[in-house]
């Protein structure tokens, strides 16, 4: 882990930022956060409101590295990025998947499931209507976000199997269930919860459980530690974002990047999810691919986004900043007594 700057230099190199989203997701209407710059450039640091101090302080983690450390080398200029459908209604899901396809060039289409089987097939359908009119005969991967039982799997991927499924991504929240809905399905399975909620991401392995790794460098502490896990998961990887701005989305390009192995598309696709963002243009997919390069915010939209956060909202961050250093320094000082 890199050394960590001290905390007054991250505080003051701190700026607060909200920008909208297009669709509602993860119960979100509104992203926000902290950016950090550093001697390297900028890091995100914004943790979803419901990750305790552990968990925010990898995300910290991995804002150091993008601002303060460096990243590994690349292997590849670009990255080949799936599109998100989140749980809305089918007609939106429809309308958001020939979007993806027509104008950001996607053929990779993801898409939120585990709300209930009816509204999860005619969403399914809608994408798997734009992916036909597309010429594309699959495409379609479905994220439960470990929504269903094991019976209640089963019974979906009965359905849902049909229209083309690249993989199912966490299933269930057990990974014993996930294994054992691998083995009674055609679909391949992926695990996501299963690592970036793990106590120790880089202990847990994969193998005769699932088909993929979906791997999320923000929640795991930047791309360094992402290809650790990698190492170490026992499947292929696939890299994902976690609806960052395009700035936070820079750590995950470059985890993607750097990997040696990188089978499917990754799913960073998710600038097309905010109604602005802190680069200009947006970081979204042109011909379904995303550049491999650093990214700055526009010095205008940073400007606005950071006018735009609440001051109380604003204040809550930079506490959740000293918790989640806190955190960090708490477990180096372990690191030196062991």
């Amino acid at each position: 882990m890199i050394q960590p700057p001290e905390l007054e230099e991250l505080l003051a190199a701190a700026v607060p930022f909200a920008v909208d989203l297009r669709v509602p997701f993860r119960g979100l209407s509104v992203r926000d956060g902290l950016l950090l710059k550093g001697p390297s450039g900028w890091g995100e640091f914004a943790p979803f409101d419901d990750y305790d101090d552990s968990r925010a302080a990898r995300w910290l983690e991995a804002a150091i590295e993008a601002a303060w450390g460096q990243w590994p080398a690349p292997r590849r200029e670009s990255i080949e990025v799936n599109a998100i459908v989140p749980a809305v209604d089918s007609r939106q899901a429809g309308a958001l998947a020939r979007e993806a396809i027509w104008e950001f060039g996607c053929r990779t289409i993801k898409v939120k499931v585990g709300a209930g089987l009816a509204e999860d097939e005619a969403r399914v359908v809608a994408i798997r209507d734009a992916l036909d009119g597309a010429g594309i005969d699959t495409g379609i991967r479905l994220d439960a976000n470990a929504a269903w039982s094991l019976d209640q799997a089963l019974a979906a991927m009965r359905r849902l199997s049909a229209y083309g499924i690249e993989f199912v991504e966490q299933p269930c929240a057990d990974l014993d269930d996930v294994a054992r809905v691998r083995s009674q399905i055609d679909v391949a399975v992926a695990v996501d919860e299963g690592i970036r909620l793990a106590d120790a991401p880089e202990s847990v392995s994969l193998d005769g459980v699932a088909d993929y790794a979906v791997c999320k460098p923000m929640t795991l502490g930047g791309a360094a530690a992402t290809l650790r896990v990698a190492e170490s998961i026992g499947v292929p990887v696939v890299i994902s974002g976690s609806l960052d701005t395009g700035v936070g989305l820079s750590t995950s390009i470059a985890a993607a990047a750097a990997l040696e192995d990188l089978p499917l598309a990754s799913g960073l696709g998710t600038g097309t999810l905010l109604a602005t963002d802190l680069t200009d243009p947006p970081l979204r997919p042109r011909d379904g691919l995303l550049p491999a390069r650093r990214m700055a915010p526009d010095l205008q939209a940073l400007v606005q986004a950071s006018d735009a956060i609440d001051p109380d909202r604003a204040a809550w961050w930079r506490k959740r900043l000293r918790s989640a250093y806190a955190t960090i320094s708490q477990t180096a000082d372990r690191e030196v007594e062991g």
